[in-house]
Parts: structure tokens; sequence; C-alpha cells
């Protein structure tokens, strides 16, 4: 941008051109008061209160939405621009009783700072002019009579997340904020984003979280993390008593000030009574109980610490020492951070004796880091997502990022509403749908005929980018693929898909002809028996049209938990050590063995489900589980619950007495991610640090100091002082954190791998010149069906897709112990299409069960156009109706990973 002079209050100053008169003012350190006026937003200049004066005009000019120019005399204190500042202010004052009393109040900091009287007290106007409260919404109430109708609230809802939900209605003085069509705040479709609350200057919409009555320290605030999605959030906590009183965003690298319903109003969970704050070891006289009824704290008497540690390691030792390796594993969590991670899996390798240990991600993209080290050579995402701002086109499959990734859902919707085209592959009619160019609706498990009749399409219609191919692609891989999808015309999979030929058509058009085209996928594609086939099709159809190694193109598979990319890159896998370096290499495990002073095993170890499988068989004797709740998350939970109560010695460590602690022998208190520090990366590869906010509650440890005490008891002698210097040692044996030694993180906060040199930036778009394969070139591998599903028939006539919601996250543990999202979303609902409940005589709000050949369930039911007639959807959050019980544990042959995202089902109405 060009350079240009002005003069501001008599000091000569150069500008950008295009740069606002409020912005240079700012720098110089003029006092120019603001009310409607975001940074980072497009200027909207209705609150006049930044009123200057600029020498031969006759007007004033707002300084937030006026234009420097060459030459231009600006005065931002005379007397007639420091007057109307001050009336817009006290007009304001006047208008709105309750604007200025909050001390937050943006209001009651500027008519302060103007020296603009504040009549005392506040809020005394006339019960004829007020306009009263909608108090209706369990997580913000609006005051309507505190409104200066800046508009702020409705560009943070309209234009930065794009919910539309908020606008203005009536007119004059009658004019006020409403919610959709003049609805209640609490019925309206509101998702509880809570950017109209932070960007409110006045407080007219506010939280309603209750503080406590008496506060006896003063409030403090900590930058730290999100703790719940991949996105990886930046926050504020606000703190009172070493208590969380509210969540703002802060400005971090993936969010920019933006959360979702979760990050802001789900962080009381560490604050329930239900937190463990002292050692539990099961009683003598209780056995453990795979149906998990009664009261789970009966079976469990409070203990020591000493005599828990020596009963929770002892037991494994002698399982170890009786049995030998392979009767041992471990399951390590994506919600601790890559240094609890990292020590967990060295534990089990090098404690256990065994690869047997492995992380959830087993069970949500353990597919697309199969395919995806198979193609190009790498386990993460090409690009951020925030690259959807270069993007003119973007494929989305298989995901629901406006319930699961809320915030970045909001920047593909900003990327929409600037001109780019979202291509929607989904069998369900997502909320995103509204805003898709083209949405095929195909019925689910085909996802394979439909992505290589895409395939077909681009051989067929010359789509190919041969340029590309030649310089990046195996010829005779290309051919290989050509060859195999020559059966799958899309006049001959359309009607199996559900879709129509001319939209595979125009969909595969649209993703090849573009410029910059960037994919997404999660869950919907990868758990499935054929999930690592699915996420060849989409490597496939990126490569063959070059569409990647730029930004705004790329592929990038949605991570769903806070940390499951930095747990894979830690090494929480069984076959892989961390980076991703091969177990069954003998030059890695060597590195690796001189490093860690111990040998380390050979031969891949068990997945989650083999787990689950090998402790019903009885070949696997003991267990330690660190935070993960397999006995809601992993698939037929009637087997997978049994199989933890055989196991001679489960030892698990946790916030609460999850569904997994009441199957154990020992649990272990955790402190929770608000109460610790440590490294997290989210899915765009950031390495980001994370810090304590509060102390952890009672006896409650740090996780890494947990572990640590468990490789003591089985004979390892450790001695980590802390995160710090477990950092270190874990980057000395990853070259992917080469550039970023802990010093630059605890600086920068957050930093992109991979990074060389720690005084250059990581990469953030990768594969630009070349794959991390051999000879630079990626690999294509052909997909066909899978032959063997479980299709819906006359006795389970439905298919049922398993699934997240918004206000919760993954089994429940800690969202349904938050106040405000166990408000929004109290109990499970079985989304069943109108049709459907009109031909089965079923109505909304009843309870129905559904039944698979696995097990039942009970719960309500709700009328949704969202799914097809032949589906039904229910999330897996809920403990009352578990999804999971009827989910079945088939496998991907490759990753691994179970088929939990469909089955067969019958709806039949509670008796």
């Amino acid at each position: 941008m060009s350079k240009l002079e002005l003069t501001l209050d008599g000091n000569k100053l150069t500008a950008e051109t295009g740069e606002t008169l409020l912005s240079v003012a700012r720098r110089a350190g003029a006092t120019v008061p603001t009310l409607c006026h975001r940074d980072g937003h497009a200027p909207q200049g209705n609150c006049r209160a930044c009123m200057v004066e600029v020498e031969g005009e006759r007007t004033l000019a707002p300084a937030c939405c006026r234009e420097v120019k060459p030459g231009m005399v600006v005065y931002t204190q005379s007397r007639r621009a420091r007057q109307a500042q001050q009336g817009v202010l006290s007009m304001l004052l006047s208008d709105t009783p309750d604007g200025a009393a909050q001390a937050e109040s943006e209001l009651r900091h500027w008519a302060e700072r103007m020296q603009v009287q504040i009549q005392a007290p506040m809020g005394q106007g006339s019960d004829a002019t007020r306009l009263g409260q909608d108090a209706s919404h369990p997580a913000f109430a609006l005051n309507w009579d505190a409104c200066i109708q800046c508009n702020r609230c409705v560009q943070a809802c309209r234009d930065e997340q794009v919910n539309d939900v908020l606008g203005w209605a009536h007119r004059g003085g009658e004019t006020r904020l409403i919610f959709d069509n003049d609805s209640e705040a609490g019925s309206s479709r509101c998702v509880a984003c809570g950017e109209c609350v932070q960007a409110c200057p006045t407080s007219a919409l506010a939280l309603v979280t209750p503080e406590p009555a008496t506060a006896l320290t003063e409030e403090r605030t900590v930058d730290s993390l999100c703790p719940f999605c991949g996105v990886g959030c930046a926050v504020r906590y606000r703190v009172r008593d070493d208590r969380i009183i509210a969540v703002e965003g802060a400005d971090g690298p993936a969010n920019r000030g933006r959360l979702c319903v979760k990050g802001r109003f789900g962080f009381d969970y560490v604050h329930h009574p239900q937190r463990l704050t002292q050692p539990l070891i099961r009683r003598a006289d209780a056995p453990k109980d795979p149906s998990l009824s009664g009261d789970w704290r009966e079976q469990f008497r409070p203990a020591s610490w000493e005599e828990a540690l020596a009963l929770a390691s002892g037991g494994l030792k002698t399982i170890l020492e009786q049995q030998g390796p392979q009767a041992l594993a471990g399951l390590g969590s994506a919600k601790g951070s890559n240094e609890e991670a990292y020590l967990f899996q060295k534990l089990v390798r090098t404690g256990f004796g065994s690869n047997n240990v492995d992380h959830c991600t087993r069970l949500c993209h353990a597919s697309s880091v199969a395919a995806l080290m198979e193609a190009v050579g790498s386990a993460a995402v090409s690009n951020p997502v925030a690259d959807v701002a270069y993007s003119d086109v973007i494929l989305l499959m298989g995901a629901n990022p406006e319930a699961n990734h809320p915030v970045a859902a909001s920047w593909m919707k900003n990327a929409v509403k600037a001109g780019t085209e979202l291509l929607l592959l989904d069998p369900q009619a997502l909320p995103l749908a509204r805003h898709a160019r083209h949405h095929l609706q195909f019925v689910p498990g085909s996802d394979i005929l439909l992505l290589n009749a895409m395939i077909h399409v681009l051989f067929e219609q010359d789509l190919v980018n041969w340029s590309f191919v030649e310089a990046r692609l195996k010829r005779e891989e290309v051919e290989a693929l050509r060859q195999a999808v020559q059966a799958y015309a899309p006049e001959a999979v359309a009607e199996q898909c559900g879709v129509t030929a001319a939209q595979i058509r125009q969909v595969t058009h649209v993703y090849a002809s573009a410029n910059r085209a960037m994919m997404f996928w999660a869950m919907g594609v990868t758990q499935h028996t054929h999930g690592t086939d699915n996420v060849r099709c989409l490597i496939a159809l990126c490569l063959l049209t070059g569409q990647i190694g730029r930004p705004g193109t790329g592929l990038h598979p949605l991570r769903g938990q806070n940390n499951v990319q930095g747990a894979s890159d830690a090494g929480l896998i069984p076959h892989c050590l961390p980076d991703y370096q091969k177990v069954a290499e003998p030059e890695v495990r060597a590195r690796f063995a001189q490093a860690w002073g111990a040998p380390v095993p050979d031969s891949p170890g068990l997945t989650t489900v083999e787990m689950m499988q090998a402790a019903h068989q009885g070949s696997l004797q003991g267990m330690y589980i660190v935070g993960e709740n397999p006995a809601m998350s992993d698939p037929d939970l009637t087997h997978t619950r049994a199989g933890l109560a055989r196991l001679s010695h489960l030892v698990v460590q946790d916030l609460f007495l999850t569904e997994t602690a009441a199957l154990a022998d020992v649990v272990l208190p955790a402190a929770a991610f608000a109460e610790k520090g440590g490294s997290f990366t989210n899915t765009d590869r950031r390495v980001q640090l994370g810090r304590p906010v509060i102390p952890a509650p009672g006896e409650a440890k740090q996780d890494w100091w947990l572990i640590q005490q468990m490789a003591q008891g089985l004979g390892l002698a450790w001695d980590y002082q802390g995160p710090e210097q477990i950092y270190r040692e874990m980057q000395a044996l990853m070259p992917s954190l080469a550039g970023i030694p802990y010093e630059r993180l605890q600086a920068e906060s957050s930093v992109v791998y991979p990074a060389d040199d720690p005084a250059q930036p990581g990469q953030s778009v990768l594969f630009a010149k070349g794959f991390a394969r051999p000879g630079g070139r990626a690999r294509l591998v052909p997909a066909t069906p899978p032959q063997q599903q479980e299709n819906a028939d006359k006795d389970y006539p439905f298919t049922l897709i398993t699934g997240r919601l918004l206000e919760h996250w993954h089994t429940g543990t800690m969202t349904r112990r938050s106040q405000v999202l166990s408000a929004l979303a109290p109990q499970a609902q079985i989304l069943v299409h109108p049709e459907t409940l009109t031909r089965l005589g079923l109505h909304a709000g009843q309870s129905a069960r559904l039944r698979s050949r696995r097990g039942s369930v009970v719960a309500q039911l709700l009328s949704s156009s969202q799914v097809r007639p032949d589906d039904l959807f229910l999330p897996f959050s809920f403990r009352e109706a578990a999804a999971n019980l009827l989910t079945r544990d088939a496998l991907d042959p490759v990753a691994k990973i179970a088929a939990l995202k469909l089955c067969a089902v019958a709806l039949e109405p509670v008796a």
C-alpha cells in the first residue's frame, strides 16, 4: 500500500492509503471515543461518538469510516469535535437508562473519560418508557434498556459467525434488537456462541452465569486454550477466588477472538461437585458390574496416595511378571498435553514392554492417518482451516463443522459470503447446506460408489491436471486408477447413491475446474470398515486435479479433540513412535532405545478395539487408561464393558467416576485442562502453549506426575520435574519440532510445524514442491466398494447415523456437567424425518426404542428434515441412551478403525 501525509491535531503524520482516521488517531495516541467500532471488523459509523473535524469541510466526519486523504488536516480535540463527541455520549446515556449501569460498560468508560455526567442512580426511567428484558436463554439475557443500537451484536452474529439470528425490528423509538422473527432468545435459532455478548459495549447482552456471592480476591485473567475440539481456540479465563467465572475469546491465530457455545460456556465442569478429589480403590465386596447399574461410588473406598499408587502399579507389575508384556495395554488421551501423551507411550513401551498403546484417534481419524501416510507421507493436514479465505471452492464431506468445529465453520461461512462456492457431500441436510451451491445427500455407505464416479468424471471429461500428474504422480498408478473407475460412470451408480448423474458431474466439474479448491472431511468419511478407502478416493480427487501445495487448496481432515493431532504426533499409537517413526524399523528403534536407555519392542501393538476384544477373550489382563472412556466411546458397548469388567487389574485416571472408571480396580484423580500447563497441537498443526488457570481440587494430581509415579512403580528410574523437561526430550526426538524449542513456544505461544529453524515461521502450507515420499511423488491406491456392510433389511429397516451435538462433546463426561450446556441439550433425541413419523404413527416428543443386533436404547423422538426418510440420527454423548450400545465393532482392515458411523436398526414405540 502507498503512503500519504496528513496533519492530525497539529502533528505531521504518515498513513497508509485506505486507512481510517480512527486508526491514525489511535496510533498517534489521540483520544477518540467509539462505541459501534470493533477492531478487525468493517466500520459502521452509526453511533457517531467518534466525530472529528476536517479542515475545509462543513460537517464533522465519523473517524471510524472516513478514509485518509493526502494533505488532510484533522482535529480530534477541537471544541466543535469535543462537543459533538460529548453530545452523543450524553444522549445515549439519556436514552438508554441502563447503558452505563455495569462497571465494564464501554459507554460508562467513555462518559467518565470524556467528563460527561452519568446521572445516578442509573436505570430509574419510568416504566412507561422501559422496553424490558428477555431472560429466556440459559446462557445470557438481553436488556433492551441498556441497548444503544450500535449494531455490534448483529455484525458479530451475521458477518462474523454467520448465524443470521439477530436483527432489528420496528421503527423510530420502538426500534429494538430481535432474535429471528421476534422470537424469545431461548426458543430462537441462536446457537449460543456468545459472540454478541462479547461484542456488546453496554452489557445489554450479558452472561447469566452466577458468580460467588462474596468475592475474597480481585478478579484476574489468564490466557490459555479451549479444552474441547481440534480448532485450538485461544481463550481468556476470568478467575476469582480460584474459580473460573467466565471465558472470553482471545485473539489467537485459530479463532481471532471467536468462540462457540462449548468454549464460552462449557468451562464450569471443573467445579462440578462430582470431581474426583482423592484416590479410590474398589471394595473387596463390590464385584465389577458391566451393566453399570446402581451407585458406582458405593463400590469404592477412599485411599491414600501411597496405598493407591502401590496397588495401581503393583497390580500391573504382577501381571507383567507372571504373564508377560502382551497381557498389558494402555489407553492414553487426546485431551491431555503433548508431554503427557509422549510420557504415556514411553511408559507403555519401556515399562510394559509392548506397543499396546493407543488413544481415540483409532475411533476418529485412524483411516485418515493411514491413507495420508500411504499417499503423501504425512499424517497431518496440508493447509490450515483459515486458508478457505483463498479458496474458490470448498468440498466438505462427512463432516458437520457447525456442530463439531463451529469456529472453523465460521471461517467457511465467511468465505462463502465472500464468493467461495461450497460443495457439501453428506447423507444429512446439515445446517451448512443452506450455504452450499450443491448438496449431494447420498445414501449412507455409498461413499466409494460416489467418489469413484467423481474420479470417473475427471477422466471422462478431461478434468485431470496432467501437468501436475506428470510432475508429482506415477503415470502407471494413474492409469491403474483410470481402469479401476471405468465401471463407475455416474449413470451406473446414481440410483445406489441416491443422487442424480447430473449432480455428480456438476459437483466434480466445479471442484476440478476451480483455480483453488480445498477439501475437508471428518468421521462421516472415516468411521467405516472402508474408511481408509474413502480417504484414498478423496486424496485421488485432490491429486488428479492438482489441488494441493498452494494456499487455498489441499487436504484437511478436521481433528475432533483438542490434542488428537498432538497425541498422534507424540507416538500415542501402536505402530509408530513419535513423529510417525515406525516401530518395525530397526534404526528407528535403536535411536529411541539409546535416548530412553531401554529397548523398544519391534512389533506393532493392539489397537483400541482390539484391546477390548483381547480383554473379552482373556489374553489381555491389565490396563492403564488415562482420560479415555471406552465404556462409552467404543462400539458394541455391551461387549466392550464386559471385556473391561473381565480384566484382572484396571487402573483409570480421570476427572470423574466415568463409565470406564466404574469398572476399575483403582481410580486416580487427575487435574483438568485448566489446572495444568503444557503444549497442545491443533488441527492446523499449530503447537500452542496451554497455561494453568486454577489449582486442582483436593488431592487431584497432574497427569504427567501420575504417569511418572506409575513408571517408578514399574521400576523405571524417571525423575522429570515438569512439562518443560519432558518437552525438551520429546523435541530432540521429533524432527517436526526441530525449530520449536521450548523458549520459542513460551515467547510466541503458538507455532506451526514443521519448523526447521527457530528463526523461521513454520510451514503452514505443505507439499509446495513435492511429497514426503521417495522421489517426491505421491501414491494413488484404487478403492472398491465394501462387500460386507450391515445394510437395512425387513427386521432392521433403518440406517442409524451416530455423531455429536453442538452442545456436547464426545462422551459427555465434561459437557454434561456444565450448567449451560446441560440446560441447552438435557437429553438424547432421535432425529426422525417427518414422513417417517407419520408412516409409523409416531409423534415428536414421545419416547421410542432403537434396536440393533447388539442392543437397544430408549430416547425421545425429534422431527427433523435433516435426515433422509430411511435414516435416523442419534448422538453418542448420553449415557442413558448410549448410541454405541447399537454400533458394531467390525474393523477397517488397514486402519483398524471401527464401523461406528452406521448400523441397521429398528424403531418402535415404547409400550
